[in-house]
């Protein structure tokens, strides 16, 4: 499918957040809003301007990608030639700092700070990559490689502690956490969306061993702060989320979700029976997450991160990699789970979680909605009712 360019507006503000006015629209080849790193490449190129994206401010279509889109973006001085920009561009209390003027280079003086500490300073300019209602992500140069600066909503903010409690060989090198703050040491090798083969093999293997290591340890994981998507808890989220989206669906639809929802406890019992313990959750496994090879693999975005039976996580992966490796990485998953805890079933557990895991989709996009300001909603607008569809289709 071919994308539509991203045909980009940028309205200007001072360090202050005075707005001085917006640039003459451009064009740029990568169409997803949240990549920002070639903006600023373009205000560099077209005017000559270093430029900080900061956020959305308008969007016009709903699925984030191409089109005509408009962000503010700080620059350090005044700038002549502006175009004038009469929307006001107000507060709001849900905005992320590093969506507010100064917010980057407070995140910024943080990461240089932490550097310093441990002897690895800063070489040259910070790159902007990426910036949107789920993170802001920076790329900085120093003396020993590259590390990536990341900062995240309230909603992630137990990312770097996840990070520092689990094995390093399995996810990225932290360097320091802050709240909502993570710097990661750059991993080598290449993204993984395409594995196949062996390779998917491997990334269950790594995923289910961290995941037994937690099994004895639950309450660890409440201490860390992570959503909860276990039996007691869960069912009023699932609830809540239908009540919020029912204007959104067909009657059909609402009424299959509210049966389903109804019917939580019944089914929790029944996966308790199957005897796979709930563990930590990685929450967007799929190959896309992964980077490295067949002999080094390193699990990215543990920002989705929760509590809850560790096969909520089956159903994203198997969506994700080609259907002839789906029965032999189902097999393979199921074989990990029976030898971790002999006696459970892990197969029926992963058929009664499949309708869980459609309407955790749909909790978690609900929670987004409620934690982001409104002009970033666009993002995720549609997601809850799209996975509350999936959740009425499984049944």
């Amino acid at each position: 499918m071919t994308l539509p360019p991203r045909v980009v507006t940028l309205v200007l503000c001072l360090p202050d957040g005075e707005v001085l006015g917006a640039l003459p629209p451009f064009e740029v080849e990568v169409p997803w809003w949240q990549e920002v790193a070639p903006v600023v490449d373009a205000a560099r190129s077209l005017h000559g301007l270093d430029v900080i994206v900061l956020r959305l401010l308008h969007g016009s279509y709903e699925d984030a990608c191409g089109g005509p889109v408009t962000y503010l973006a700080q620059v350090p001085a005044r700038v002549p030639g502006l175009e004038r920009w009469a929307e006001p561009c107000t507060d709001h209390p849900l905005r992320l700092p590093y969506a507010r003027p100064g917010g980057p280079a407070e995140d910024l003086a943080w990461a240089d700070q932490a550097l310093a500490a441990i002897g690895r300073p800063r070489t040259s300019n910070a790159r902007q990559v990426r910036t949107w209602n789920l993170s802001s992500l920076w790329r900085l140069p120093t003396s020993a490689g590259a590390v990536w600066l990341k900062a995240v909503p309230p909603f992630f903010a137990h990312e770097g502690r996840v990070i520092s409690r689990l094995d390093p060989a399995a996810v990225p090198p932290l360097l320091a956490t802050d709240g909502p703050r993570v710097l990661l040491d750059e991993v080598v090798g290449e993204d993984l969306y395409d594995a196949a083969g062996p390779v998917l093999l491997g990334m269950v293997t790594l995923l289910v061993g961290l995941q037994t290591q937690w099994v004895d340890r639950v309450s660890d994981l409440v201490q860390l702060g992570l959503p909860d998507w276990r039996a007691g808890a869960f069912p009023a989220q699932a609830a809540a989320t239908v009540a919020r989206t029912a204007d959104q669906l067909d009657v059909d639809v609402r009424r299959a979700c509210e049966h389903v929802v109804d019917g939580l406890a019944g089914r929790f019992s029944a996966i308790a029976a199957c005897g796979v313990p709930d563990t930590l959750v990685h929450g967007d496994f799929h190959p896309g997450n992964f980077v490295g090879d067949d002999g080094n693999l390193v699990l990215l975005d543990w920002g989705d991160s929760g509590l809850g039976n560790p096969l909520l996580d089956r159903a994203a992966f198997l969506q994700r990699i080609p259907a002839e490796d789906r029965d032999v990485v189902l097999r393979h998953w199921n074989r990990l789970w029976r030898s971790a805890v002999p006696g459970c079933d892990p197969a029926r557990s992963g058929e009664l979680m499949e309708p869980v895991a459609a309407l955790r989709q749909a909790v978690i996009y609900d929670s987004f909605l409620a934690g982001i300001e409104p002009s970033e909603r666009i993002y995720h607008r549609t997601d809850p009712a799209r996975w509350l569809r999936a959740v009425a289709a499984l049944c």
